[in-house]
């Protein structure tokens, strides 16, 4: 399954685009990475099937376990694609979220969007790390 982080905006050369790239480096499930305009741009078409998390305040809380299980759950039912959708500044729109399969925050506090994507990759491979039984993840 590809999993597919789509945001708003360039990351550039910053801090966070070196946690970034460390965890693109580590991450050994297909990956892609879109960058939008701040605003307008195009998303792009989705591999079929497909589900759609959106990083949004309004979401729950899940554990990294939790993350690990769903992505295994969609991996080993068809899913071919796992999009992860880092809203614009003002956030995500109501028909964004309602079309979204799940929708997940980072607590309740408010990160700056660059500061998500690095801890959106950070979970993915601990997730991935997980699911390959990679000691990286000590749980307990």
């Amino acid at each position: 399954m590809q999993l597919h982080v789509i945001a708003r905006g360039k990351i550039a050369r910053t801090p966070e685009a070196e946690l970034v790239d460390r965890y693109v480096k580590r991450i050994a499930w297909p990956l892609k990475i879109t960058e939008l305009p701040e605003n307008g741009g195009r998303v792009p078409d989705p591999v079929t099937p497909y589900r759609t998390i959106l990083l949004d305040e309004r979401g729950s809380q899940v554990s990294s376990e939790e993350l690990a299980e769903l992505l295994s759950d969609w991996r080993d039912n068809g899913i071919r694609e796992t999009r992860f959708i880092i809203g614009p500044a003002d956030g995500h729109s109501r028909a964004e979220r309602d079309a979204a399969d799940r929708l997940v925050a980072f607590g309740r506090a408010t990160w700056p969007h660059l500061l998500v994507r690095a801890m959106v990759m950070e979970q993915l491979f601990r997730a991935t790390s997980i699911l390959a039984g990679h000691p990286y993840h000590r749980a307990g």
